[in-house]
């Protein structure tokens, strides 16, 4: 028994029609939408759903403005839900309902935040990705690495929330739902899987000296390093801000690329984290610029020019000729 991934996530947003154009331009597909609702699709059937602030029945914010306000964990069966609810029964805000037809329960985090959990609804997803020769192997064979004029996320891939207590809180998907530790900042941080065999993080946990609690950034799984760069450099085109990237972390290996989101905190395209099994032995780390980044491009890329912003465009045929 073990959770399988994020199925669903809720964000509270005080704009929809300016979320309406920026998900869609992150290259998520809108199913459905109100007067106070936005519902779009990643490629596997994950779903993203931005309320109004004032939709009735939203669960309470961890924060005020924009932000998440809930997260949906999907689940293998119904012996598995079952199993859940026992846990979870006598914790904060426990609900035992059902949503589109089918049963959903869950409960308040330590955190604050309204976790659910559901029988999974997304489905498996055939992709061309990108494949790397290196000196060792050589998988790409008369074949050219692709290049992407767009993003299209598989999946929302891991949430990040700053909380006031990362032990109680860690504690709690540990214990609950058998969340399994990955690496670590002591006392401040915790790198967390769903199960012993999967990427390197569903959810990051982080502490500040403040206390605040809070949306960090939602993470979205792209294909390769190469969407990362394509989807990034059309987010730029589009007029979206960058916070940080494109770059790459050297606890979990991924490619990231954030950009500023108005239903709140950070979001991120990102690929190639490293797979981890029982077998792994969690490191710990001091935070700090370079364990969060290898390398990383403040302010990003212009998606017209494909060089830094303000930069100067390339004028030659030939990039690398002496200047």
């Amino acid at each position: 028994m073990s959770v399988l991934g994020i199925d669903q996530i809720t964000y509270a947003a005080d704009d929809l029609a300016v979320c309406r154009t920026f998900f869609q331009d992150w290259g998520l597909v809108l199913k459905s939408e109100a007067t106070d609702q936005l519902v779009f699709e990643c490629l596997n059937g994950c779903k993203v759903v931005v309320a109004a602030l004032d939709k009735p029945g939203l669960p309470a914010g961890m924060e005020e403005g924009p932000t998440l306000r809930e997260v949906v964990w999907g689940v293998e069966s119904d012996a598995d839900l079952a199993r859940y609810a026992a846990a979870i029964a006598k914790d904060p805000g426990f609900v035992d309902g059902e949503a589109d037809g089918a049963r959903r329960i869950g409960c308040i985090d330590p955190n604050g935040l309204a976790v659910r959990l559901q029988v999974s609804r997304k489905h498996a997803v055939e992709v061309d990705c990108g494949a790397m020769n290196t000196w060792n192997a050589k998988p790409r064979i008369n074949q050219a690495a692709p290049v992407y004029d767009h993003a299209t996320p598989i999946e929302v891939g891991h949430v990040v929330f700053f909380v006031s207590d990362v032990k109680v809180t860690s504690a709690f998907y540990s214990d609950r739902f058998g969340f399994v530790a990955s690496d670590s900042y002591p006392n401040r941080g915790a790198f967390m899987r769903c199960a012993p065999e999967g990427g390197h993080h569903d959810l990051f946990l982080l502490q500040l000296p403040s206390g605040k609690r809070g949306l960090n950034h939602v993470a979205f799984t792209v294909r390769d390093i190469h969407e990362v760069f394509g989807g990034g450099l059309h987010f730029s085109r589009k007029g979206w801000e960058t916070q940080l990237g494109p770059g790459r972390h050297p606890v979990s290996s991924a490619y990231f690329w954030y950009f500023k989101n108005p239903a709140g905190g950070l979001i991120e395209y990102y690929a190639d984290e490293d797979q981890l099994t029982a077998e792994w032995q969690p490191r710990e780390f001091e935070p700090g610029p370079t364990v969060f980044a290898e390398w990383a491009v403040d302010g990003g890329l212009d998606g017209h020019t494909r060089r830094q912003k303000n930069a100067e465009g390339p004028k030659g045929a030939f990039l690398t000729e002496k200047k």
